[in-house]
């Protein structure tokens, strides 16, 4: 009787929100129970949690945490938080500057010496803001033909494709190429110049100090990990199991709670990471070389938005999805774990509960550029004779892979044993993309070059991947 008393007090205290109705008025509750109506109770669903100046105004949980054990989700149950882990292992980089074991002007080839000589240096602060132009370790992977998840990558595996790249993106901080390959070098860093982890460091320096109790990072995805939610993307109608197997972090891998989340807003914002404070650094933007200027700080994106700056990253790992939101000049932060992609491309619905507090300023968006698949009209046809001049088999040290370009019912592929067939559109002399879908979600460039016998496949974060003809 007294474990059955025990259990209906637990969920009565986790059925409920939790915020403080003088700070946050009923009708704004309300509607943010409204906007986020679509994560339904049997389904996998997300947490939501808002403060003001520091104190939590609103925190809530939808849905399941777990469908196989019908586990409901809880505002501490355990999410990843994709990309929003960089700014913990940015902040971790800086508090290593600020004891005196490394600088952001020292070239990356001090800590990663087998790293190729790109002929120009790289620097880690080129690194911190994405603009070192180092290819994106994970996009190899896909052109190789092993995405993430698919094998279980830890980062000495992201290391190991990394220093097989013989080219870069582009110059050293010419421009803004977002690339994990730089936060996964950092965790390498952290641990070379301190001698711990950054798992240890960051518990150490940056957890336990900001009371982030339920947080830690997946540098062991066997780990159990107590009221951890499971991810779930949706195929055809279904729920299936998409979860991060793999051990690679620093980019990624964070495990953390939406309340864990806005302790770090305040914690950080607040001036008490470092002694002195290193929130200057963290807010800091270099331009490029051409002076042109880089929006991105230390892990964090760096904006303009309702009258406002607004620092924000957002993040997605497997069909986890993540968003960590602070607008300083209101003292407004948002914080939303998600364990499903099934809302993918539905709606973004952090920007309606934005609104929800800023409703007389000006709405934005944003559409970022990506790689377009329409053919000029003027192409000259090309027959089956002259498609065979590309076929061949080819191998890319680079990708430590190769495809086979043959032709099949008078169209060229991509083929690579046993079952990929990647068709090929022309879009130019010498030159045919892919579908979306042609390397995991992504639209891929080739060029051919039959004077030096090769091929160059390029994707969103890696470009001009070389292929030999053999």
């Amino acid at each position: 009787m007294r474990l059955q008393l025990r259990l209906a007090i637990y969920l009565l205290l986790t059925a409920f929100p939790r915020w403080a109705f003088a700070q946050l008025g009923a009708d704004t509750a309300r509607a943010i129970d409204a906007i986020f109506e679509r994560y339904h109770p049997e389904a996998p669903g997300c947490e939501l949690a808002i403060s003001r100046n520091g104190q939590v105004i609103y925190s809530k949980a939808w849905g399941m945490a777990d469908l196989e054990h019908a586990v409901r989700m809880t505002t501490t149950s355990i999410s990843e938080a994709g990309s929003v882990s960089k700014q913990f292992t940015a902040a971790a980089i800086l508090l290593l500057e600020q004891q005196g074991k490394l600088s952001l002007d020292d070239d990356v080839r001090k800590y990663i010496p087998e790293l190729p000589d790109y002929g120009k240096p790289i620097l880690l602060r080129y690194m911190m803001h994405h603009s070192s132009g180092l290819r994106d370790w994970g996009s190899i992977a896909v052109i190789a033909g092993w995405p993430r998840t698919t094998k279980t990558y830890n980062n000495r595996d992201a290391l190991d494709i990394i220093i097989h790249q013989q080219h870069l993106n582009f110059a050293p901080n010419a421009e803004f190429g977002y690339s994990n390959s730089n936060y996964n070098l950092f965790a390498i860093i952290v641990e070379r110049v301190s001698g711990m982890s950054l798992a240890a460091f960051t518990r150490e320096y940056i957890f336990s100090p900001a009371g982030m109790t339920h947080t830690s990072w997946r540098d062991d995805h066997k780990r159990v990990v107590p009221d951890r939610a499971i991810a779930y993307d949706l195929t055809r109608n279904i729920y299936e199991t998409n979860m991060p197997n793999e051990d690679v972090y620093g980019n990624g891998g964070l495990l953390t709670t939406a309340e864990d989340l806005l302790k770090w807003n305040a914690w950080y914002l607040g001036g008490h990471l470092g002694n002195p404070s290193l929130l200057g650094k963290q807010l800091a933007v270099d331009p490029f070389s051409n002076g042109r200027p880089n929006e991105y700080g230390a892990g964090l994106f760096l904006s303009q938005r309702y009258g406002g700056q607004r620092i924000e990253h957002n993040g997605a790992t497997a069909s986890y999805r993540a968003d960590l939101e602070a607008f300083p000049a209101s003292g407004l932060s948002i914080a939303w774990l998600s364990n499903t992609s099934a809302f993918d491309g539905k709606g973004n619905t952090v920007q309606q509960v934005e609104e929800l507090f800023f409703p007389t300023a000006a709405k934005q968006t944003a559409a970022g550029p990506g790689l377009r698949n329409v053919p000029p009209d003027n192409l000259p046809a090309l027959s089956g004779a002259g498609l065979q001049a590309y076929t061949g088999k080819y191998y890319s040290e680079e990708a430590q892979a190769g495809f086979t370009v043959m032709v099949k019912e008078g169209s060229l592929y991509l083929y690579r044993s046993p079952q990929t067939m990647i068709p090929l559109t022309p879009t130019g002399k010498d030159q045919f993309s892919t579908d979306i879908g042609g390397f995991s979600g992504d639209r891929g460039e080739i060029v051919f070059l039959p004077g030096h016998g090769q091929m160059t496949i390029s994707v969103s974060r890696a470009k001009g991947v070389i292929f030999d003809k053999r």
